[in-house]
């Protein structure tokens, strides 16, 4: 159905009530159609030409001049128009003809008054018939240089469209703004925008009130793909990418038919509810699934149809824009050419990607599948799969039946990826992004998409059962000692992790099946551990633990803790004290997996309060959680006395430590800590001490002082600039405000320990460090050090995440890139110019890559803008020198 416009002149009523007429016309017609993808193009195309009618009856009866022209730009430009969507546009001047911004000019402006009255006089009118408008006034010359500017002004110009005015004014605004468009910095850019727009929505596109347009694996993911290949020159639209090799012709086909599904779901939003809004929220989610035509049964709520579609239809989009996106960056950054490191027979490393031997590796051997994961685990530098391993696994998903999962060598893969030192977290994210979790584990797939009908998860059950997984994981992490201290605590002595791992997977995975899910659950990963040949004491442990994964929350939340038959009937059920701190892991990762409103200290004092009664009911009169750390710390008391330092003396530097540094410290460096700074735990000034290192190569040097933002910068800065080399760091910020920092340097003068140079050199930092310390100065520019003859056979791509903690309190930064020196004060610099403060570092050289993670906190990172220069700047710092 379409929508004419023929207003009176000047009669506003009348051109009002036709433009509200005719948009409630196509609204209705939609309403009363099947829902369809057609229906929806119809609709979203319809509104987008009758809002063109609209524009220009307004724009003639404003009388704005022939030389201006009125440009469609967003998705407004792309000439679909959601039903409550904004309206951008651009009212574009010819150069030298900027509008006079005071309204009190001189008489030689008076032309210029004259435009910005009519100007005014149209967008007021716009807003006045209804028309939510976004509008901006530009010449020509300043698109050119807002979109330089501004990304976001750069995107918007690109999906541009004439409404009316001149022709040859628009081609010349087109050509200029797409010369202006540096495809690999507008790449970058909006990937950075991707992956924060993702951090933002948790990461997942499996939130119970998702966000249609936004949210991972939403519209907005695909708006992303289409507006790098327009930069690109790469395609306008799904066909056109893959004539130009970016998809095949099949994934053209998913993209285009997964875009109609969230483009209509979205519509249908709109429309029910009546006003712009993205978010499937609870309320709306039953009135949308009703338009669809859908009922609730006994077993399954008209929600729970319409959200398994969105899921299923988000899912294929992050699968889909993975693809294509590598794809993307292989052809616009040129890694497709970078060489590439074979790892065995099957597999291969380009620019830090994994990436198939041959596109029929699948096929040919399907044992290759969950291998894939295992090498991406194991293979230290690896980042992600590479577009041609997305696309080989996407075409394999059938592959994946009965027979594969019976399969003893398949069995022995997937637990050699459970029983893994580590990553679990990031393995089992990406076996589930890509499907194949849910098509190994059969059970697993059931829960994908699944919704939970509460108030307290904000996740799909198989979403929050990775959560769960990832919490486990961090309590075994010393880098997340700050979030879980006590968990943290009982995991140091926790034998054999993984089966809680297995439990984790298990937990909820009978959820939605009607009656007890922990009982279904235990019956499930009973099976599993006896197909997996997992030892008999094991597996009634799994067993248990997801039968019971819900006692000990409501046990402490429910009964009364100073009952001793409370505590004698749960000390009955756990039986040891293995079997109890395992239970406590699981439930406070259950918990803390539920959303991040869930979890309090309250809580978290009623669980610990349990398991310490429990603990002592069982015959333990001290929990065993601080044997670790007392056993790090009699050892250095044993050093201490041996080195003549009286007892008693480390008392107040520990006072001031975390747990955090006890773990990521050993015996001797405790000590030696100790008895350097016992004497100067309140000192005013810097202290730094430095010896031959322990592993017999560099110095080790001790830096203790009041801490600043800058204060890691102007170290990194002393070493760079002394020509040291810095190898390794251990960051610590204690409970009194001083930096503990400990780092292992190296030296070219250096030899063999002991000898003069060692002496020396030991003697020049202490000196000449204490001295930078008292520095005030602007931080000198990083040494602009060469690359290795290895690094430029072999580079790797720089990749930076910045990601917030579970608390949104501080974050996680990680950076990879090739080694060089200078490198990490220049990343340093960065940071101390952005305000950020270092929490923990740790530094890692791997041959010549080097993988730092970092633990900061600042105000700035709390904005999106300055976020993303912080890892725009961050990108550039890691990014290889010039020769």
């Amino acid at each position: 159905m379409s929508a004419t416009l023929s207003p009176a002149p000047g009669d506003l009523a009348t051109l009002r009530q036709q433009f509200r007429s005719g948009k409630a016309a196509l609204i209705q017609a939609f309403r009363d159609t099947h829902p369809s993808v057609p229906a929806a193009t119809r609709l979203l195309r319809g509104l987008a030409r009758h809002v063109d009618a609209t524009l220009q009856a307004l724009w003639q009866q404003c009388g704005l001049p022939d030389s201006a022209a009125l440009v469609a730009v967003g998705g407004y430009g792309r000439g679909e128009l959601f039903p409550y969507s904004d309206v951008d546009v651009l009212l574009l001047l010819p150069n030298g003809c900027a509008v006079c911004e005071e309204p009190a000019a001189t008489a030689s402006c008076g032309p210029m008054q004259a435009l910005r009255s009519s100007i005014e006089s149209f967008i007021t009118a716009c807003w006045d018939i209804g028309l939510e408008i976004g509008s901006s006034v530009r010449t020509l010359d300043e698109c050119v240089d807002e979109a330089r500017r501004d990304v976001t002004v750069q995107t918007s110009l690109l999906e541009s469209r004439l409404v009316c005015g001149p022709k040859k004014l628009f081609e010349q605004f087109r050509k200029t703004s797409e010369a202006a468009v540096d495809p690999k910095a507008f790449l970058r850019a909006k990937t950075l925008e991707m992956r924060q727009r993702h951090v933002k929505y948790e990461d997942t596109p499996y939130a119970l009130e998702p966000n249609c347009k936004e949210s991972p694996g939403g519209l907005r993911d695909l708006q992303v793909l289409r507006w790098v290949a327009l930069g690109a020159g790469l395609g306008k639209n799904w066909r056109a990418m893959a004539a130009n090799g970016l998809v095949t012709p099949f994934e053209a086909l998913q993209l285009q038919r997964n875009e109609g599904t969230l483009k209509l779901i979205r519509a249908r939003l709109h429309v029910v509810a009546g006003r712009r809004e993205d978010r499937l929220v609870f309320d709306l989610q039953t009135a949308v699934a009703e338009s669809f035509g859908h009922r609730g049964t006994r077993t399954q709520r008209a929600s729970e149809s319409l959200m398994r579609r969105y899921y299923w239809a988000a899912k294929a989009v992050v699968q889909l824009n993975q693809i294509v996106l590598l794809n993307m960056e292989e052809q616009i950054q040129g890694s497709r050419d970078a060489p590439m490191r074979p790892i065995d027979d099957r597999f291969l490393e380009r620019a830090g990607m994994l990436e198939v031997a041959s596109d029929d590796l699948y096929e040919r051997d399907p044992h290759a599948i969950l291998q894939t994961f295992a090498v991406f685990q194991r293979e230290v530098g690896i980042k992600g799969l590479s577009a041609r391993t997305w696309r080989a696994l996407y075409n394999a998903r059938g592959l994946m039946d009965g027979h594969f999962r019976r399969d003893p060598a398949n069995r022995a893969t997937f637990m050699q990826i459970l029983q893994a030192p580590e990553g679990q977290t990031r393995t089992f994210r990406l076996m589930n992004q890509s499907s194949v979790l849910g098509r190994y584990l059969w059970v697993f797939r059931k829960i994908v998409g699944q919704m939970q009908h509460d108030l307290f998860h904000v996740y799909t059950v198989d979403q929050h059962i990775l959560m769960v997984l990832r919490n486990v994981r961090r309590f075994f992490m010393p880098e997340h000692a700050h979030e879980y201290p006590f968990c943290s605590q009982l995991a140091l002595q926790f034998e054999r992790p993984w089966v809680l791992y297995i439990a984790a997977l298990f937990h909820d995975v009978a959820k939605g099946r009607g009656g007890d899910h922990s009982a279904l659950g235990a019956a499930e990963v009973r099976r599993f551990c006896r197909d997996h040949g997992l030892p008999k004491e094991d597996a009634q442990l799994c067993e248990f633990l997801v039968a019971e994964h819900l006692s000990m929350s409501r046990t402490a939340q429910k009964e009364d803790l100073s009952d001793p038959e409370v505590i004698h009937a749960f000390t009955g059920k756990v039986a040891d004290e293995r079997t109890l701190t395992a239970l406590y892991l699981l439930t406070v990762a259950d918990i803390r997996g539920t959303g991040p409103k869930v979890w309090n200290a309250w809580k978290g004092k009623l669980l610990e309060d349990l398991y310490r009664l429990t603990l002592r009911a069982l015959g333990g009169a001290k929990p065993s959680q601080e044997a670790e750390i007392e056993a790090r710390k009699a050892e250095a008391r044993s050093l201490l006395a041996l080195a003549s330092q009286l007892p008693g003396t480390e008392g107040p530097l520990w006072k001031t430590l975390e747990l955090s540094y006890f773990a990521r410290h050993d015996a001797a460096e405790i000590a030696w800590h100790a008895r350097a700074l016992w004497r100067y735990v309140d000192s005013p000034s810097p202290v730094v001490r430095a010896r031959p290192s322990p592993i017999g190569e560099g110095l080790q040097v001790l830096v203790y002082a009041p801490d600043r933002p800058d204060l890691f910068a102007r170290l990194c800065g002393y070493f760079d600039g002394a020509g040291f080399n810095i190898q390794d760091a251990k960051v610590h910020t204690t409970r009194s405000g001083y930096a503990l920092d400990t780092f292992q340097v190296v030296h070219p003068r250096l030899d063999e320990p002991g000898s003069a140079s060692y002496r020396d050199l030991t003697a020049l930092v202490e000196n000449q460090l204490s001295a930078a310390l008292h520095a005030s100065g602007p931080l000198p520019e990083p040494s602009r050090g060469r690359v290795s003859r290895r690094v430029k056979s072999f580079p790797v791509m720089p990749r930076v995440s910045l990601r917030p903690d579970e608390r949104a309190q501080r974050w996680l930064l990680s950076v990879s890139t090739s080694d060089r020196s200078g490198l990490l004060y220049a990343i340093a610099r960065v940071l101390a110019a952005h305000h950020v403060n270092l929490q923990l570092a740790k530094i890692s050289t791997l041959g010549e890559r080097v993988e730092d993670t970092f633990l900061v906190d600042g105000p700035e990172l709390q904005h999106a803008r300055k976020q993303l220069q912080i890892e725009s700047e961050l990108l550039d710092a890691a990014a290889p020198l010039p020769n």
